[in-house]
């Protein structure tokens, strides 16, 4: 079993190189040959990777994967036989599908704690690769993650599908521009409404109970295959609130919500502020309002430090990112009716995008909008939008055979989520840090340090020393 120590022999020496075009050695696919996709993980998000590549021309979803196989055939009906579709292979192990030949290419959306591992086996299968968001559940993971996708020929695509939003693109690029000045700040939020998980027993649920994620009796456990489901987190005993979905609230699957619907913001507030990791972090928060099962914070604060040597004063950028759990005040909804819940997670309930300041404006960035506020009275200044589609710009790079066509670099995905778990190393452990980027660890933290990896990794589901 891996022990944290270990992880503190690695840096990023050698890394940057993950990113750069390519001639893979695997075999190359030409404009005419069919795409067949291997799908682990189905779930709600897991269904919606099924529908997108399907609905692409010359691209099937040819296998999938679940340790749940009471989902698999429900999955196989909707998607599959109830469109006319040919039916996918279908797999309980994701060691199996890798082993398909006949699959060129996964995309993993698997809980957190397996991302980076099962993306590691699959580079090593030869299989290109798209992985979920977070792509790696702690520092650690994120290092090997660029450690084997510099080494293995084929493509890897991070999840954070903000990256193929025309957008998105137009946004930083106005940033990088300067056309908002110097860009000294960037704020994202995530004030996303969730209710109690409420507590619950070890164990499947007893006569008479319910759970609102599913029915989670002994006959539907019969079905799973819990022991695949944990992989390389601790062995425990299965419990409802540390299971489907839910499991997002448990550090030893899940990061909370930054790890989950904040990271798409912090990345975007990274790549807009043109920065690559901080130097000082600071998080402090907690869990409000409800006794219960989970264990991360529904209400958190981060403030990280960039260096900034070409600016003005100390020298320095701030990113902010709050995660909110209850009511939402309106920072970043931009309809015009502000109750108007049309677009992505607008509403009395969700407010979740990204503020940008700088010394000429003010740039206010939702997923598919954006509008900028300029000179000290805020006047209406440029704007942008659009949606683009991350799982065409994965299937593009592969025929292309060309890593520079992809939209979502696996390094820009890595880099976000360290910033999201330095945040979480400073809640957790309830004070500031400085973080030395060059040497990738603490700054004379050895506990700090500690947290960059798990304790250890449960046998089989170990990553390699040398990828």
């Amino acid at each position: 079993m891996m022990k944290r120590r270990k992880f503190l022999q690695y840096s990023l020496s050698g890394v940057a190189a993950a990113n750069m075009p390519f001639m893979m050695s695997a075999s190359v696919l030409g404009a005419n040959d069919r795409l067949r996709i291997g799908v682990i993980g189905v779930g709600g998000m897991g269904q919606n990777h099924v529908q997108e590549y399907n609905a692409l021309h010359n691209v099937e979803v040819a296998a999938i994967c679940d340790v749940d196989e009471n989902r698999i055939s429900e999955v196989v009906q909707k998607h599959f036989v109830g469109k006319g579709l040919k039916k996918p292979r279908t797999y309980v192990d994701l060691r199996k599908l890798l082993e398909d030949k006949d699959i060129d290419a996964v995309s993993i959306v698997t809980p957190n704690h397996w991302h980076a591992l099962a993306a590691v086996w699959a580079m090593q299968a030869g299989k290109h690769v798209s992985v979920e968001k977070p792509c790696c559940y702690n520092i650690f993971e994120g290092l090997k993650l660029l450690e084997a996708a510099n080494k293995y020929n084929v493509i890897v695509q991070d999840g954070a599908e903000q990256r193929s939003n025309p957008c998105a693109i137009s946004a930083a690029q106005f940033l990088h521009d300067g056309h908002l000045g110097e860009v000294y700040m960037a704020k994202g939020v995530c004030f996303k409404r969730r209710d109690t998980i409420g507590v619950y027993p070890d164990g499947p649920l007893a006569p008479g109970m319910t759970h609102p994620i599913g029915n989670f009796t002994k006959e539907y456990l019969s079905k799973v295959n819990y022991d695949l489901w944990l992989g390389p987190a601790p062995k425990r005993n299965f419990n409802p609130n540390r299971f489907h979905y839910n499991w997002h609230w448990n550090w030893d699957y899940g990061n909370g919500d930054m790890g989950n619907q904040g990271v798409h913001e912090m990345d975007v507030a990274r790549w807009g502020l043109g920065v690559e990791l901080p130097t000082r972090i600071s998080a402090v928060g907690g869990h409000f309002m409800f006794t219960d099962d989970q264990q991360t914070p529904n209400d958190l604060i981060g403030i990280f430090e960039f260096p900034n040597p070409d600016g003005g004063g100390d020298k320095k950028k701030i990113l902010q990112f709050e995660v909110r759990h209850w009511y939402s005040n309106e920072d970043v909804q931009l309809s015009d009716k502000q109750s108007d819940s049309t677009g992505y997670m607008r509403s009395s309930k969700n407010n979740i995008g990204n503020l940008f300041f700088g010394s000429k404006g003010y740039m206010v960035k939702n997923v598919d909008e954006w509008k900028t506020f300029m000179g000290t009275d805020g006047e209406p200044g440029m704007t942008g939008r659009g949606l683009g589609n991350h799982y065409q710009s994965f299937v593009d790079a592969i025929r292309a055979n060309d890593l520079s066509k992809l939209k979502g670099k696996i390094k820009d995905g890595v880099y976000s989520c360290i910033v999201m778990h330095l945040g979480n190393i400073s809640y957790r452990l309830g004070r500031s840090l400085e973080f030395d980027p060059a040497k990738m660890r603490f700054v004379n933290d050895k506990e700090a340090d500690a947290m960059m990896s798990r304790e250890q990794y449960r046998a089989p589901f170990v990553f390699p020393d040398k990828v």
